[in-house]
């Protein structure tokens, strides 16, 4: 029989229902080790949590204060989605109560808070801890990586990793907590979005030694429900120029998180560009990638090869289909479950926390770019 995992959430918003729905459609998946089954959910507006009282047959605890959850015996897992403000607070007590965590970016408003985190979590090594980013598993994110994990790229000229929003382009867009300071964090976009540029290029060992970062606060006010028009003071968008250095030669490492994207929707990428061959990804063209290799005085050619639904874990979904959102976000989560089970994840485990620290260390240094203009080297706690 397959072994069930039993979870909690605490956060009802957008991604606690994106979760409940890849685990009520935890079928889909053909060679998974074990299940997740949804038993507590947690937020203060109690409204929320109808929706999951409605559609989760085998819920049994709603409550509004997540302590309740961590005090459930019956519970072994958490999926924890709150405000940044709130991170320092809930992850360590959720770790100490001995439940597994998969958190939220950026795991901490700013750098202290994510040493707190990460402190809590060294003390706690029997518990495991990932943090959330869903967008490298789709199949052309796959074949990138592997693509570069293959020596194909030879001595790489630059890498680009970007998340472009688009909606924030409405000034008239009503603000939420992402947009405030004191809730967010001074990170701004950087935070929210940190942890989905960051992710392969840590995976693959590209630390950039020191930053440049341009950043911009386009849209200083916002109306809140009232229609009045109130302070909207974080960055908008982020455009970080770091420098890898690596044993066959530095590179520059770009960085874009952008809430301000004339025309794109949520559109991830993922670029890399060598001597001897170069890879790219979008979301933009979700069954796609490309790939060029090069040999000195041939041609430079790019080659595009349609993958359809070929997933890290395999599904029941035929080859020739197309792989969407709510498929990576289902991949990310059985990629978790997987090593809950034991598993390693098929080689491509969620974002770690030493992952999450060294974001944090880039994202810190970009602040401080941002406002003084100047290179900023890059401290890494480890």
């Amino acid at each position: 029989m397959m072994q069930t995992i039993r979870f909690g959430i605490i956060g009802c918003g957008l991604m606690g229902r994106e979760f409940a729905s890849a685990a009520a459609r935890w079928l889909h998946l053909t060679e998974s080790r074990a299940r997740p089954e949804i038993v507590g959910v947690c937020d203060t507006n109690e409204a929320l949590m109808g929706w999951f009282s409605t559609h989760l047959p085998n819920l049994k605890q709603t409550t509004t204060d997540f302590r309740e959850l961590l005090a459930n015996p019956d519970i072994d897992a958490i999926y924890c989605a709150v405000p940044h403000s709130l991170h320092a607070d809930f992850y360590p007590q959720i770790v100490a109560a001995g439940k597994h965590l998969l958190g939220e970016k950026p795991f901490g408003m700013d750098a202290g808070q994510n040493a707190t985190i990460t402190k809590a979590i060294a003390d706690h090594p029997g518990v495991l801890v990932r943090c959330s980013s869903e967008m490298p598993y789709f199949p052309g994110a796959q074949r990138v990586i592997e693509f570069v994990r293959s020596g194909a790229i030879g001595d790489i000229l630059e890498v680009e990793s970007a998340f472009l929003h688009s909606s924030d382009l409405n000034p008239d867009k009503k603000i939420n907590w992402k947009r405030i300071a004191s809730v967010n964090g001074d990170y701004g976009c950087m935070g929210d979005l940190g942890m989905h540029v960051c992710h392969v290029p840590l995976r693959l060992g590209w630390k950039p030694s020191s930053v440049h970062a341009s950043l911009v606060n386009r849209v200083t006010d916002r109306p809140d429900d009232k229609g009045n028009r109130v302070p909207c003071d974080t960055w908008d968008n982020a455009t970080i120029t770091g420098s890898v250095e690596m044993p066959d030669g530095t590179f520059p490492l770009v960085l874009k998180t952008w809430r301000i994207a004339p025309g794109e929707s949520n559109t991830w990428s993922l670029r890399v560009l060598g001597m001897k061959g170069s890879a790219l990804f979008t979301t933009k063209s979700p069954r796609q990638w490309q790939y060029m290799h090069y040999e000195a005085g041939g041609a430079q050619a790019w080659q595009v090869e349609d993958l359809g639904y070929q997933s890290l874990f395999p599904a029941i979904t035929g080859g020739i289909f197309e792989f969407g959102f709510a498929d990576a976000i289902q991949q990310m989560w059985a990629a978790f479950i997987d090593e809950l089970a034991g598993g390693d994840a098929r080689g491509f485990p969620c974002a770690t926390p030493a992952e999450a620290a060294d974001h944090h260390a880039i994202l810190n240094a970009a602040l401080a770019s941002g406002r003084t203009g100047q290179v900023q080297d890059v401290e890494y706690s480890q």
